[in-house]
Order: structure tokens, then sequence, then C-alpha cells
């Protein structure tokens, strides 16, 4: 029976006003929850102050939201899929707004770590389920690319945004409003999402495979946590052992899926010819967005000598470019231009983006943020369109693990960013660094600075000098490596997706000619059952 108050569109059909609306009220949560990857940037020297946490206890309030959040994603988009995804989103925004006052409120730094593991259990069931809603709003290909396309520039801008936020309301009021200012649209959502989105499931998914759960979170965890670390702390042992572990349970979860009468992951997703290829690209576009905010943040700060605040003000103005990329990649496919040629455009545009930074110098803050703008317009043109395609490709009742997988991939792809082009940096600066520099200078830019501080004249500023220029080359040659990969991103682009067919109805289904469709897609509305 369907819901009067919550009402599905039929395949096909325009959306109107309602499921407009119904997308703004969408936004706000998905804003948040991307916010609150960055939102500490600034709170944290308030609540050390305050909460006198360890040096491993700061690093867990930093970090727990995204492990617990990367963790979880296919675990909740698989489930949102079984219990419906509206009741999985409401879910999780009473989490996500509980969690948000008890950080805000903590008094101790363990009470504050266990709420920001909560916060990201919450993201880990409002992202994928916003886009499996989207998907189940919008029927009509056109106006689903437009929607995906303003779900993937709400989250790549998020991200900028919650560092500003979060110095501006540390500066007017105290560190827990970096918390607190995440209810008012979580009160929202849980108000009118009953009312305005439409409640839908797959009519067959089977028995959930509670198995698959712990083995999908120690495929991800692990590997996770050794790429995040080896920036910073290099190839030590522990991190590649991290990495390795995480791999053979990655084994082990494919295996699981494989042969699970009802699995976390269908492999049948695989199927359709469109859906590899986006889980993939989009992997890589994330891996040249991170790659590239590694050096761009400590370049305006360490290099050009930016305050923390000025910093995080310069950084937004990439993002107004960011805001353009994805409608007019929607509005490119839907005027014919193939999809292949969108996307593997949008790479060459982002491999430019980084060719800007391969010529920036130590005092070149125009060039790093036009080169910051043009490489996040191309990845945000990929990613919207790997977005589509894949959703396209899936049947409705498996939106919520596609979507979830193609997140997991992005958080790994991030993290490899960071990891491969930031050891790329940091080889060359410290090859560059003068040889007789004190060892702490030879490690980080930031401790080159802080040793230069306490250097008599000259001899800190030169040593400044020549620390900022041997970082600056660190970033060129990340770029140009970078660069070079997304280059090669084009060119597979181009050959894997040439062939993704496009079905009259506007749906991608990705079967080359003679496949049989999947029986859930081969019917109108196919895998989806109203509430």
């Amino acid at each position: 029976m369907t819901n009067p108050t919550s009402t599905t569109p039929a395949p096909g059909a325009l959306a109107g006003r309602r499921e407009w609306t119904a997308l703004g009220v969408l936004m706000l949560p998905l804003l948040l929850v991307s916010m609150d990857v960055s939102v500490l940037y600034f709170a944290i020297p308030s609540i050390s102050a305050d909460l006198e946490p360890s040096g491993t206890q700061q690093l867990w309030i930093f970090d727990i939201y995204a492990f617990v959040l990367a963790g979880l994603l296919m675990t909740m988009g698989s489930l949102g899929d079984r219990i419906g995804r509206r009741k999985l989103l409401l879910f999780g925004a009473a989490a996500f707004g509980s969690a948000s006052v008890l950080a805000a409120y903590a008094d101790s730094a363990e009470m504050l770590i266990a709420a920001r593991a909560v916060l990201g259990v919450g993201g880990a069931t409002l992202m994928p389920s916003t886009m499996a809603i989207i998907r189940t709003m919008f029927t009509d290909t056109g106006q689903r690319a437009k929607a995906i396309g303003l779900w993937s520039g709400v989250m790549t801008g998020g991200i900028a945004l919650g560092s500003v936020m979060s110095g501006v309301l540390v500066q007017y009021f105290w560190w827990g409003s970096v918390f607190l200012v995440n209810l008012p649209a979580m009160v929202l959502l849980l108000v009118l999402g009953p009312i305005l989105l439409p409640e839908s499931k797959n009519p067959e998914p089977g028995r959930f495979d509670l198995l698959s759960v712990p083995l999908s979170m120690a495929a991800v965890l692990p590997v996770i946590y050794g790429v995040k670390e080896i920036p910073a702390e290099g190839w030590r042992t522990e991190y590649v052992v991290s990495v390795l572990v995480g791999l053979v349970f990655t084994a082990l979860f494919v295996h699981r899926q494989r042969t699970a009468k009802s699995p976390l992951i269908s492999p049948a997703l695989f199927r359709g010819r469109g859906f590899a290829p986006a889980v993939v690209l989009n992997l890589v576009s994330s891996f040249g967005m991170m790659g590239s905010a590694y050096f761009t943040t400590q370049y305006l700060q360490s290099v050009l000598g930016k305050s923390s605040m000025a910093a995080a003000l310069w950084s937004l103005l990439p993002t107004v470019l960011v805001g353009v990329a994805a409608p007019v990649a929607a509005q490119l496919v839907q005027k014919g231009v193939h999809r292949a040629h969108v996307v593997s455009g949008g790479f060459v545009l982002a491999a430019c983006g980084y060719g800007l930074l391969a010529c920036a110098g130590t005092d070149s803050l125009w060039l790093v943020l036009a080169g910051a703008g043009v490489l996040a317009s191309g990845i945000v043109t990929v990613m919207s369109q790997m977005m589509d395609l894949a959703l396209g490709t899936v049947p409705l009742g498996n939106t919520g693990a596609a979507a979830s997988l193609l997140e997991t991939g992005a958080e790994f792809g991030g993290a490899l960013g960071m990891a491969v082009l930031g050891s790329i940096g940091t080889a060359v600066y410290r090859h560059d660094v003068p040889s007789g520099a004190p060892a702490a200078a030879r490690e980080t830019l930031g401790g080159a600075l802080a040793v230069a501080g306490r250097l008599p004249g000259d001899a800190g500023k030169a040593l400044a000098t020549a620390a900022r220029e041997a970082f600056t080359n660190g970033m060129q040659a990340a770029a140009v490596a970078g660069a070079v990969l997304l280059l090669g991103a084009a060119v597979l682009a181009t050959a894997s997706l040439r062939k993704v067919a496009v079905h009259e109805d506007g749906d991608d289904l990705g079967t080359g000619a003679g496949e049989p469709l999947p029986a859930a897609a081969s019917e109108p509305g196919g895998g989806l059952t109203p509430a």
C-alpha cells in the first residue's frame, strides 16, 4: 500500500515542487554530515583546554568520526534497502542530533570520543539513504542528474565550509556550538521527512547477512587507518601491516559476498556494464581531490603564512566553481554529448588544475587558488556523472547498497590520494631541505618553521625560506604525478564508458547488445516497493 503522505513518482515521470522541496530538506543534513569531517579544525584548541585530552585521545577525537563512517557505510546502505531508506534516514537523523547534544556538553575526552563515534553511525545512515531516496524521487534521467549534481556539490562544499563554520562559532561562542548547529537541520528532517520523503525498499532482500558486517569493517578500517597515517608518519611497519591485514579481510569479504545466499553487497550490482567503471572512476576522482587538499591547506598556512581563519576563508573561493561544474556536465549529457566524453573531459580539466599547482612558487596565492578551483570543478564533474551512472545502472531495490559502495570507494580513494601524493611530496621535501638542518626541520614544514623560529637572525630566516621552497617543490612533484594519473583516468573513462548504452526511457542500463536485463530492472520501477 502506498503511504498517502509520501508517494513515489512513476518511472520516467517528472518530479514536481514536492520532490524538489524534499531535496532541499535532504541537503541540510547532508551538508552537516560533510561539514563534520572538518568542523573540529578550529575547535580543538578550546577542547584541549577544557577537557585536557592526551595526545592519543586528541587523535581519536579527530579520527573516530571518519573511521566509523567509512566502516559502516556498506552495512547501512544494505540495511536501508531491507528496512526502508526513509526509516533508516530518520533513525540516523535522530542519532545524529542526539549525539550532537552529547558531544556539545561532553565533560571528558572519553565522552566526546563516544559522541563522535555515534555521530559517525548517524552519518553512515544518512549518506547512502539520501542518495537512494534521490534516485527514488527523481525517475526522469535529466532531473535525476541535476539532483545528483546538487548532492555532489553540497558534499564537496560542506567539507570546505566546515572549517570556516568552526572558526566563526568558536570565536563568538564556545566549542560545543560546532555540534549544536546540527540540531535545527535534524529536527527539520524529522518533522518534514515523513511528509515529503517517499519510503521504498527492496521487496525481496533476503536475510541480513550478519557475518558480512564485521568482515566489511575489518576490510575497510585497517586500510583507511594505514593509508591515513602514512603521509604523516612514513611507511612504518605497523601501518603497512595494517593495510595488508585490511586487504586480507577484503578478500574474505569479497568471497563471502560471492558465496552467501543473501550477501550484504550483491555481486549482481556489477553485471551492469557501467557500474564497475563508475565505482573505480569515482575512487580515482576522490584520490585526486583529497591528494590536492593535503598540499593546498598547508601551502596557504605554512608557505604563505596565512592564519588558520584566513586560510579557511581563502579555501572557500575555489568552491564557487564547484557549484557550476555538475549542472553544466548534466546539461551536456542531456544535449547529447556522450557521457564518456564529459567524464574524460572532467578528468582532463582536473589534470589542468594540477598543472597550475605544478607551476606555483612560494608566493602564488592566486595561481594555487585557481588550480584548486579548476581541479575541484573537474573532479565534481566526474563524481556527479559517476554517481548518476551507477544509480541508473542498478535496480531500484539495490540503490542503498550501490550508493554505499560508491561512498566507501570514495573514502578509500581520498585516503590513498593523501597517502600516495603526500608521500611523494614528503620525499621531495626531505631531499631538498638543507642537509645540515636539524632532524625536526627535515621531517615536516611545520617542524622546520618551529625550529627556524628559535634560531637567531638570518639563520632562522634562511631555514624557513629553504623549507618553504622544499615544500613547494614537493607540491609541484605531487601535482605532476596527480596530473599524470588523472590523464590516465581520462583514457580509462573513454575506453570503459564509450559502450555503456542509454535505454530509450533514459535509464543507463549498462547492457550490451543481446544481454538480458536483470529481472528487477526489466520492469518499470523494478525492485521498488512503496511503503
